[in-house]
């Protein structure tokens, strides 16, 4: 976030997001959506969507970040799924989870020591925790649906002039 802030970016994400337009985020791109984060103390995120990024508890036998393969359970039915089925696995590189307030925005969702949010969604906005690009075929569909999502949305950026 601090990052996002010095270069002037949390505001233009905030109104991206708020505008209509398809976004999607992955891994901490997800994590930042949420109204804040337990790292590093506690950070405030853009708050696009109501809940915290907590980090996975250190328990014997689980590492701390998860790392690897995971099953990712369907939640709902949403066309960032489509031919997806429901306990594919996904490449995961992490420390932190969300943590939704309202569980509705949970559209998939894995084990790790704790129920997580794996993939999230309301309106436009949608985000994955894992990477669909490390995550072989049935990852590079997450990107080829988006992908239909934004070709078919009806709503384009505004050209300046």
């Amino acid at each position: 976030m601090r990052k996002l802030a010095d270069r002037g970016l949390v505001e233009p994400l905030r109104d991206y997001a708020a505008s209509g337009r398809p976004f999607l985020g992955v891994c901490v791109g997800l994590q930042l959506l949420f109204d804040g984060s337990e790292e590093g103390g506690g950070v405030e995120c853009l708050g696009i969507l109501p809940g915290t990024v907590r980090r996975f508890e250190n328990r014997p036998g689980m590492k701390v970040p998860q790392i690897g393969w995971n099953e990712v359970r369907h939640a709902a039915e949403h066309p960032l799924l489509d031919g997806i089925p429901s306990g594919t696995y996904f490449y995961f590189v992490h420390s932190y989870y969300a943590d939704p307030a309202e569980p509705s925005v949970t559209i998939g969702h894995c084990e790790y020591g704790v129920d997580f949010a794996a993939v999230v969604s309301r309106d436009n906005v949608v985000a994955t925790q894992f990477h669909p690009e490390k995550s072989a075929d049935l990852g590079l569909r997450i990107y080829a649906n988006f992908g239909r999502i934004a070709a078919h949305s009806g709503v384009h950026a505004h050209s300046r002039g």
